[in-house]
């Protein structure tokens, strides 16, 4: 398609430049004319006999209009669509502290995609990512940005009239950072700052300069969230028990001195006032929590508060949890979440219900300002590109005033990433599984902890007995190919999710197998499997492997790599292990295998659990072992 901007266009110019690289237009002097004019406030976009035009009141509109004038226009065929926004702010937060650190193409990559989505802010949450003077071991081996690289992000995205800003942490979950020995004089407990001291006080002074310097934005996230083991370690054995309200209100009042110096707009998650207005002073989603009017009157009104909710499906509970914020006094924002938190899938059955719910109530409530979080819990298996579709349906709700058309979801997502909806959705298959609740709205995710769990061990075999994994994922693979279109830019998403369920159909249900030929005493089936089975799982997860490295490599810089390295050379080794010992008993060699003497169990029966279902686990190591992968005698 070739067009010809007239009007309004210098600012445009390097973004429209940017955007031939992701949608077919050129810009051409014998093209389409295409009328640049500012509006009153809604997007405006058109094609008839004589021409085109786009209206918009702010930049970024400008961006999704070029999008749809694309996308409706490749026919020639009239049309007219008007838009009206429904968030003064709306954009995804890229979690950059879990080892995922996208490199600058990939962040160039994907703000491209949130313009032609009409997404206008991107939150950066950098724990220890970013550098500080002075500071060799904050972020040190973990990719951290440099100043340039911030600011190179921060102008790319100013082209398209999208906000950058960081997030950081002024209190807790900066384990990453305190674990070197160097620095423990700033730690109170294993993640924790200890709040009082002159020289932490100095190190957040100089975080805050060194992490808001490189963005023009003056918003900053300052964190506080989860901060559960404020004052309970270093800062105890100092001053004696001091209740974590007046600690954190403390410690808040003078990192907003130091905001306010530097005239900067900060908000902060709202969580652990919540918790500290609860019955127990832990659950932050008690819709019977009643803040008290004293707590409020001392939480600072300059300070945004940003409630996070991921979870629930019902509106509402989101109208009476927003509801809870309002006595705090402060602008209030909301920050969802795409599940690619703890897998190698997105959990778009829970995610989407999610957002529609929430969204919905936002708009209801007056709530202007939203972000979509994608976090990278326990290592970034997953990753941000997967979670374009839910991306884009955050950005279709922010342009649409009544109910969300599942189809304009479709055809937009399919238009701004060249992969169909259906295929994204594969995604979620991964752990929406025989066993599952509907739409995964507990959060199993089989899809890592079947494929990191010990076959001898086979602790979550017992979890999964009966469920038809070993199918659900021969079929998957199936499916996945199906869906494909090797000429797509995106098609090599689907590697690692297609060759993780060729590891699957065979490994899933593979400590089920073993147990009974172990104790049926059917060696035959014990030597099949050392000498055919095992070997061939090995083989898939070397394939997975690579398929997984190309991926991360592509996206991310190599810090971090090494952790999910490890693990599956922690597979490898056991499977190798796990025929040797095999072998050894079927030859005589040894009595017994005394991993299959054990009866399994079932792994949990609280939470996720119920009793059986696939189930949830958070963490790698408790995976692969129920033995200690490491003892801490003083966990501060």
């Amino acid at each position: 398609m070739k067009l010809r901007f007239e009007g309004e266009v210098t600012s445009l110019r390097p973004g429209i430049q940017a955007l031939s690289q992701e949608i077919a237009f050129t810009e051409d002097e014998a093209g389409l004319p295409v009328q640049v004019e500012y509006s009153a406030g809604d997007l405006e976009i058109g094609l008839n006999e004589g021409g085109a035009y786009i209206r918009f009141a702010r930049k970024h509109q400008f961006f999704r209009g070029l999008g749809l004038l694309v996308q409706y226009g490749r026919n020639g065929r009239p049309f007219t669509i008007r838009e009206t926004e429904q968030f003064d702010t709306i954009g995804p937060m890229f979690d950059l502290s879990r080892n995922g650190v996208l490199t600058l193409d990939s962040f160039r990559f994907l703000l491209r995609k949130m313009a032609l989505m009409g997404l206008n802010t991107v939150m950066l949450y950098l724990e220890d990512t970013y550098e500080i003077s002075g500071e060799p071991y904050f972020g040190y081996m973990r990719g951290r940005y440099t100043q340039d690289e911030l600011r190179e992000i921060d102008d790319y995205a100013d082209q398209f009239g999208i906000e950058a800003f960081p997030s950081i942490q002024t209190l807790a979950h900066l384990e990453e950072f305190l674990k070197w020995e160097p620095v423990s004089f700033y730690k109170d407990t294993k993640g924790a700052l200890l709040v009082g001291d002159e020289r932490t006080e100095e190190l957040v002074d100089r975080m805050i300069e060194a992490v808001s310097a490189p963005f023009r934005s003056r918003k900053i996230h300052i964190g506080m969230d989860e901060a559960e083991e404020l004052g309970r370690g270093k800062y105890l054995d100092r001053n004696g028990y001091v209740d974590r309200f007046e600690i954190m209100t403390g410690h808040l009042e003078k990192v907003l001195e130091m905001v306010r110096r530097r005239g900067l707009k900060p908000m902060m998650w709202s969580d652990m006032f919540l918790k500290f207005a609860s019955k127990d002073g832990a659950e932050h989603y008690d819709t019977e929590t009643q803040i008290p009017e004293e707590m409020a009157r001392r939480i600072p009104k300059d300070v945004d508060m940003v409630y996070w909710d991921y979870a629930h499906i019902d509106k509402e509970d989101y109208v009476k949890l927003i509801a809870k914020h309002r006595p705090l006094g402060c602008n209030l924002a909301f920050a969802g979440g795409i599940w690619v938190f703890n897998t190698f899938g997105v959990n778009y059955g829970l995610s989407l219900n999610a957002t529609d719910s929430a969204l919905q109530v936002c708009k209801q409530e007056g709530i202007r300002e939203v972000y979509a979080t994608m976090w990278g819990d326990d290592g970034m298996e997953g990753n941000p590109y997967a979670a374009l579709l839910g991306l884009q349906f955050y950005a279709e709700h922010a342009y649409t005033e009544g109910e969300l058309a599942w189809s304009q979801v479709a055809e937009r997502v399919k238009f701004c990433t060249g992969i169909e909806a259906e295929a994204f959705l594969k995604f979620k298959d991964l752990d929406e599984t025989p066993g599952s609740e509907p739409n995964n709205s507990k959060q199993s995710n089989p899809s890592k902890f079947l494929l990191y769990q010990d076959v001898l061990l086979g602790l979550f075999d017992k979890q999964i007995e009966g469920l038809a994994m070993a199918d659900h994922y021969a079929q998957l693979e199936e499916e996945i190919r199906r869906v494909r279109v090797k000429d797509a830019e995106l098609d090599y998403l689907f590697d690692v999710p297609e060759k993780l369920c060729a590891v699957l159909k065979q490994k899933s249900e593979i400590g089920l197998e073993l147990k009974r030929a172990y104790d049926s005493g059917d060696q035959a089936e014990l030597r099949r499997i050392a000498e055919a089975v095992l070997p061939s799982i090995a083989a898939a997860v070397k394939e997975l492997r690579a398929a997984h490295r190309s991926q991360w490599l592509r996206m991310f810089k190599p810090f971090g790599w090494e952790v999910i390295d490890i693990r599956y050379g922690g597979v490898l080794s056991r499977l190798d292990t796990a025929a040797v010992r095999l072998l050894d008993y079927v030859d005589g060699r040894i009595p017994a295998i005394e991993e299959l003497e054990q009866d399994r169990l079932v792994y949990s029966s609280v939470n996720r659990f119920n009793q059986k279902g696939a189930g949830w686990c958070s963490y790698y190591y408790r995976m692969a072992s129920p033995n200690v992968f490491f003892h801490v005698i003083n966990p501060f």
